[in-house]
């Protein structure tokens, strides 16, 4: 990690376009990466850095896009009309009045971008550029604009590649959009730039341009293509998520976690795993997980807000829902579902069951088949089940109900009052026994089928 910077940073991004090729009703920086809206994924990112300001400049489906980043001490600028990105980043002055500091332009729907590259960017600002772009080199330079430059990164002329030459288009050193300058120089070359042009909008990187015509030095640092590629599309979100799982996923078995098939396992954005974990395929992790040390998570199992803890084994075929906390060397075997459910230390539930809104004490055991009868349509109701009870398979415990601890349920019971401690709950029919009945009834219907083939 470079060394803190000398000046304070504000950083503006943009977020007020329109992303028609999402095809979609929610706000294009709002689709998620890992259960994360790709303008958290930017601002947790920044938070490293960390900026004296953010102003996020927004325009269509502004509710949706302020209402995400309500909490988070960003401050929202409005662009209407929508002109250009020099003019949206010009709207966030205001919001900046009296900054004194480096101020970074950047823009919301490109969430790999990391705090250690905006340090490297602004380094060139201390050492007399005026203005400083993030430049990459694209395997495909299609439309980007391009970055002329000398081997000292020196900037000479910025180019759209719709204007540029033969010559130019072949450079692949291509403009990111991000930028950096000192606040009084930004605003400034910001309120410079005009819009003679073909779409007559106002354009970012002729903030660089301007600098460049006044005789300043612009610097260009580069960057890896796939820290600054926007998502446009679905296509695009897509690959993101699978840039950003490739990297989770290398970093978990960095740490100490066995992925027996790792392209297999999906993880959220704030996915906690201790040391000594094995995930084996197919599982999903939702938001707030946090996974202690020796779990064996088995295959196809869907977690979310859970907490697991040391030892413990959960699946294969498991879905912990939010509000389940496993104890330590608790089990959840293959097709148990929880939500709400704490379990104590070795409690296991190994197969078939539903726990919800429960509380289950150590070393309790949950037979096959038992339902936590949790809902009556309107409330939800909690079920307490004491340390060392046994519940026989195929019961159902009706709540708001207690099994103490010690207690045995007997298999097939429907329980609706509670057991006490060591007593034997047994809530079943009388068995009617007709002997030879069977037998009757077999030879009945075979002469009846015989009959009806004549």
């Amino acid at each position: 990690m470079a060394a803190a910077m000398s000046n304070p940073i504000a950083a503006i991004i943009l977020a007020a376009g329109k992303g028609t090729r999402m095809k979609s009703d929610l706000h294009k920086v709002l689709h998620p990466i890992a259960g994360r809206p790709m303008l958290l994924h930017l601002m947790a990112s920044f938070s490293a850095l960390p900026p004296a300001k953010t102003v996020v400049v927004v325009g269509d489906k502004r509710d949706q896009v302020e209402a995400a980043v309500a909490g988070t001490g960003a401050l929202v600028a409005v662009q209407d009309p929508q002109l250009g990105t020099a003019h949206a980043a010009l709207q966030a002055k205001d919001a900046l009045a009296g900054f004194d500091g480096v101020v970074l332009v950047c823009f919301g729907d490109c969430p790999m971008l990391t705090a250690e590259t905006i340090r490297r960017l602004c380094a060139p600002l201390e050492t007399g550029a005026l203005v400083a772009v993030l430049g990459f080199r694209p395997r495909d330079t299609a439309a980007y604009g391009r970055i002329i430059a000398d081997a000292d990164g020196n900037v000479s002329k910025m180019v759209e590649h719709k204007d540029a030459s033969p010559e130019e288009r072949a450079v692949d050193l291509c403009n990111s959009g991000v930028i950096v300058a000192a606040a009084h120089d930004m605003w400034r070359l910001l309120e410079a730039v005009g819009n003679d042009n073909a779409a007559g909008e106002y354009y970012l990187p002729d903030v660089a341009t301007g600098a460049i015509a006044e005789g300043q030095r612009v610097a260009v640092v580069e960057t890896d293509a796939a820290e600054v590629a926007g998502i446009n599309s679905r296509a695009e979100l897509a690959a993101a998520e699978a840039q950003w799982q490739a990297f989770k996923r290398e970093e978990a078995m960095a740490g100490g976690v066995s992925l027996r098939a790792p392209e297999t396992v999906w993880f959220s954005w704030d996915t906690e795993l201790g040391r000594d974990v094995t995930i084996e395929p197919n599982v999903f992790f939702g938001p707030g997980v946090t996974v202690a040390d020796n779990v064996t998570i088995r295959a196809n199992s869907h977690i979310e807000g859970a907490s697991i803890g040391a030892g413990c084994e959960v699946g294969p075929f498991a879905r912990l829902r939010p509000g389940t906390v496993l104890g330590e060397k608790a089990k959840i075997g293959n097709f148990v579902e929880t939500k709400k459910a704490v379990l104590g230390e070795g409690a296991k539930a190994n197969h078939l069951t539903y726990l919800g809104d429960v509380t289950v004490g150590a070393a309790a055991n949950i037979g096959a088949g038992t339902i936590t009868c949790n809902y009556d349509g309107y409330f939800k109701y909690r079920t307490e089940i004491g340390e060392r009870a046994f519940i026989g398979s195929n019961s159902a415990l009706v709540a708001p109900v207690r099994i103490g601890a010690d207690a045995i349920v007997a298999a097939g019971s429907a329980v609706t009052r509670d057991v006490a401690d060591g007593e034997l709950r047994l809530v079943r029919g009388e068995q009617l026994v007709k002997p030879g009945w069977a037998d009757r009834f077999h030879d009945a219907m075979r002469k009846k089928k015989a009959a009806e083939k004549k």
